[in-house]
């Protein structure tokens, strides 16, 4: 196996995990000068993000009430860091 590097999540409550990548990998998605934890927490939110849409706007029965703002609040906190909305990211327009 090739070489790896270990990054560390931490949760408001304080707990914690760590995930393995490959070395070089994060570098590699990175923008010049860009911090590793910077595109680790871009990738983090955009997969959240999708998911929740996912689970708001593609979900079998009524969707609760708690989860559409939950997926809201994702939306908004995606354009804000990205300056897109994730419609225009995806192109996937609801």
């Amino acid at each position: 196996m090739a070489d790896t590097e270990t990054y560390t999540i931490e949760g408001p409550e304080g707990d914690s995990d760590t995930v393995e990548l490959p070395a070089g990998l994060v570098d590699t998605l990175a923008e010049q000068g860009e911090e590793p934890s910077k595109v680790i927490s871009d990738i983090v939110l955009q997969a959240l993000a999708q998911h929740a849409h996912a689970l708001a706007h593609h979900s079998q029965g009524e969707t609760p009430p708690e989860l559409v703002k939950m997926n809201e609040t994702a939306e908004e906190l995606f354009e804000e860091r990205f300056g897109v909305t994730l419609a225009e990211a995806t192109g996937h327009q609801h």
